[in-house]
């Protein structure tokens, strides 16, 4: 049971966490910058050994290129914090909730260049709309839409048009970022927006736009309906500390439609046993332990088997802390106090044309 100055300093700690109070971190330098996850690991990838009967057909689960193809997407990435108090809050938590996060849209093309034996391409990817939305404390702090004839003078829309060059294998990850370089040389200055962008750009984000999917290493990518493999992917959610989740991947369905072969698969994560050690190396255990934990992280993938390319991916994290102070409400008969924050990370990319 938390007493009033305990759950008073919580309330304190957790909103200056998330920037939700003036003074806690300067705005601009929040709205500078898109929300990044850890650097990864490589991705761990096991195949659940699953022996098919007879009857099931196997596939071939690997994306495909080839030279000179090109392809449209529409990709959408989010990542918002938001907490509430709630109850009958002690005087000392003169705080008030609120939303920091952003959502980027944007359609790019991407064109094969070049195709090696090992089926790994050389990819050029030209930027063709872009949305940028930063909230810090529920007002907008970078408002961007390259349609918007009042943000043509913007730096941002200096990321329209420009392109820049990947390597992809054949399992969906970004191996190297060949060149930027060209791209990062026509944002120069220090506005907010500039480095914005120039975050945009940067090896990590662009690994994550184009690499987050994986798909099984090429000798064990042979499933059948009911197989599954799976991965790693670690998150941070600030106080509240870094926590991975094994995200398995099951193969729901094979359905051959107008002469292409599509594969539906489900994903459902699960948080791994390094989430303790992680929050104990960062020196806050016993702080997360303090609220009680809900989430969901779940996913799905349309695969055109035959073309090689994604039809559809997306995955969407969930996270939700709830602490209540029990003795906050004692003398008065109200409802206690309540602190809940929730996080939301979203990836979605759709292929359009």
């Amino acid at each position: 049971m938390m007493s009033d100055k305990i759950f008073s300093w919580l309330a304190t700690a957790v909103v200056c966490s998330l920037l939700l109070t003036a003074g806690c971190a300067p705005l601009a330098e929040e709205a500078a910058k898109p929300e990044v996850e850890p650097k990864e690991e490589k991705p761990k990838v096991v195949v659940k050994e699953v022996k098919p009967e007879e009857e099931k057909p196997t596939v071939e689960l690997a994306l495909k290129f080839t030279p000179q193809d090109s392809t449209t997407y529409k990709l959408t990435m989010e990542a918002q914090r938001r907490i509430e108090l709630e109850g009958p809050l002690p005087d000392e938590t003169a705080f008030k909730g609120g939303q920091t996060g952003n959502r980027i849209e944007m359609t790019f093309t991407r064109q094969i260049q070049s195709v090696d034996d090992n089926g790994n391409a050389v990819a050029e990817i030209t930027i063709e709309g872009l949305k940028y939305l930063s909230i810090v404390r529920d007002n907008p702090a970078l408002d961007f839409d390259s349609s918007r004839e009042k943000d043509k003078n913007s730096p941002m829309a200096r990321l329209i048009g420009r392109s820049y060059t990947i390597k992809i294998a054949p399992t969906g990850k970004v191996t190297e970022v060949i060149d930027v370089k060209q791209a990062q040389a026509a944002l120069k200055g220090s506005s907010s927006a500039n480095k914005a962008a120039l975050t945009l750009l940067s090896t990590d984000v662009i690994k994550k736009r184009h690499g987050t999917l994986t798909l099984p290493d090429a000798d064990k990518n042979q499933l059948s309906t009911g197989d599954k493999w799976s991965s790693i992917k670690t998150f941070s959610f600030g106080m509240m500390g870094s926590k991975s989740y094994e995200k398995i991947y099951t193969l729901k369905e094979i359905k051959d439609t107008d002469s292409r072969r599509i594969i539906i698969v489900e994903m459902n994560a699960v948080p791994t046993l390094e989430t303790a050690e992680q929050l104990d190396e960062e020196g806050i255990g016993g702080f997360s332990k303090m609220f009680d934990n809900i989430e969901t992280y779940t996913g799905r993938l349309n695969l055109d088997l035959t073309a090689g390319k994604i039809e559809k991916y997306l995955e969407k994290l969930q996270s939700e802390w709830i602490a209540v102070d029990p003795l906050a409400g004692q003398e008065d008969d109200k409802e206690p106090a309540a602190l809940k924050m929730t996080a939301t990370r979203l990836y979605r990319l759709e292929k359009i044309d």
